[in-house]
């Protein structure tokens, strides 16, 4: 389980994330969502230790990250950031080895190769392993990042808005394997993502923030309501159920 317990962060007078408090709970994909500037993507950078928190507490399965050596929380905990740019040229196959680091130190094992191979079967990658990445496609190159995550073979996976830049056919692909990390491999998977009809149909829980506090949380078919919506964000919603999921349709 995250516990994030009273939680801040403040750039220079402005409060980006006010007094957060939540649970998370294992083996389950849990959604942020929200506006733009609500505060979802800094709080994701401090549950993984990437940004350091003014005040509060963050714990994972009951050890607050703040203890845990950096080498051991990265053996608990992987993130996948927005920008991932990387200025050496590298293969498919070279990328997804970097999520094997805090085993190998660099120097890896045939057990190591092993995580390296599944991760890249997982994301239907084999065939263009040995491609660089300035060779693909934009959804490739977002499944190759997914695979070096998968590599790291971390109980828990945060990812930041994973189906940026993505078109619908590899939204659909990335968030299917998602739900099979959780549903057959049993991660616990944290993502901030806008868009909400997929917040909808891939997600066990859903927490909203709005100006840098939690609004609402609870489960999709608490979460997913007109009025609820409206709320977070300033918009008319309407709910429609298409094949037991609660689509959301939009407008101004």
């Amino acid at each position: 389980m995250v516990e994030v317990r009273g939680v801040s962060k403040q750039y220079g007078n402005k409060t980006v994330i006010d007094s957060v408090s939540l649970q998370i709970a294992k083996g389950k994909i849990t959604s942020f969502i929200g506006p733009n500037g609500a505060g979802k993507s800094t709080l994701l950078s401090m549950i993984s230790r990437l940004l350091t928190k003014d005040t509060g507490e963050i714990y994972i399965d009951g050890v607050e990250i703040g203890k845990c050596k950096s080498n051991e929380l990265a053996k608990k905990i992987s993130i996948l950031k927005q920008s991932n740019n990387i200025n050496i040229r590298l293969t498919i196959r070279e990328l997804v080895s970097f999520g094997r680091f805090p085993y190998s130190q660099g120097n890896m094992t045939k057990g190591d190769w092993k995580y390296v191979d599944e991760a890249i079967a997982y994301m239907e990658l084999e065939d263009i392993q040995h491609k660089y990445l300035d060779q693909l496609s934009g959804g490739q190159r977002q499944r190759a990042y997914i695979a070096m995550v998968l590599a790291q073979n971390t109980e828990y996976i945060l990812l930041d808005e994973p189906l940026n830049n993505l078109d619908m056919k590899h939204s659909v692909q990335i968030m299917k394997v998602l739900r099979r990390l959780v549903d057959e491999l049993g991660k616990t998977i944290i993502l901030v993502i806008h868009d909400i009809n997929f917040a909808s149909c891939y997600s066990d829980y859903i927490v909203a923030l709005k100006d840098g506090a939690v609004v609402k949380e609870g489960h999709v078919d608490e979460m997913i309501a007109s009025n609820v919506l409206k709320d977070i964000y300033e918009m008319d919603f309407h709910i429609q159920n298409v094949n037991s999921n609660r689509i959301c349709v939009y407008y101004a």
